[in-house]
């Protein structure tokens, strides 16, 4: 049965996290609701899960059908989703092709302004407090040395290893805002906001930087911090190799 790859973005604000859950409006309940209205039902599977009020800027599934979905389909399902969900585009793949365990990495981006903003308050974190950025750039070098987070996982996450490659981890200053990039392979639940609140503490100077590097290997949640609302976090892009499109397209 042909497949195909979804690209979206949402606003997360008044949504319970990305993945179908009962009595919950989700971003994926969303998707397969207007499908459903439009041409069939259809099961989709997320590449990556974002939780309660997390945005995105890119982000994938992958869904089966047997028909052809042609360009204007677009158009109509944009037309009936609500305002807060975009489909960017529609590609046809091989049947093998897999969304989550096919990308190579994720990026994300924690957004921080100090400055009072009425046009940022439910898209980036307002922190009003003098930080050392020096301290918590070095914060953030540390991060890319170590592979295993259980310290920055929340409680009770059901996944088989807590080992996680991270490529990039820095901090930058953006039109007055501050922003965390990182991206790794992949993330475990909590993660990029316990990272965050983390290094924050270190940027009030609450912990020093060897403390931080003993919570990394403490291996233990309640080491971390997990005190940023999610508001703040993008997940900006799902990354797959070079020329991926081109190779699992259907023809």
């Amino acid at each position: 049965m042909p497949r195909y790859f979804l690209e979206v973005s949402y606003k997360g604000t008044r949504f319970n996290g990305f993945q179908i859950q009962q009595n919950a409006n989700s971003i994926q309940a969303e998707l397969q609701k207007v499908f459903e209205i439009i041409k069939r039902p259809v099961v989709m599977t997320g590449s990556s899960r974002t939780d309660s009020g997390v945005h995105a800027i890119q982000n994938y599934l992958h869904f089966d059908l047997e028909e052809d979905i042609q360009e204007r389909m677009i158009y109509k399902l944009n037309a009936i989703l609500p305002a807060d969900i975009m489909i960017r585009s529609i590609t046809p793949v091989k049947s093998e092709a897999h969304c989550r365990f096919d990308a190579v990495s994720r990026e994300y981006k924690y957004y921080i302004y100090r400055k009072k903003n009425p046009f940022l308050n439910d898209r980036a974190y307002y922190f009003p407090y003098k930080i050392d950025i020096d301290s918590m750039e070095k914060a953030a070098g540390i991060i890319k040395k170590h592979t295993d987070f259980t310290s920055f996982s929340r409680r009770n996450t059901q996944v088989k290893t807590f080992e996680c490659k991270i490529m990039s981890s820095q901090w930058e200053w953006k039109n007055d805002v501050l922003v965390y990039q990182v991206e790794g392979n992949r993330f475990l639940r909590g993660m990029v906001r316990a990272l965050t609140a983390t290094m924050l503490k270190v940027g009030r100077n609450k912990i020093s930087i060897t403390e931080f590097e003993e919570i990394l290997n403490a291996r233990n949640c309640t080491e971390a911090s997990f005190g940023v609302p999610p508001h703040g976090l993008f997940l900006i892009a799902v990354n797959y190799m070079q020329d991926y499109f081109t190779k699992v397209q259907e023809y």
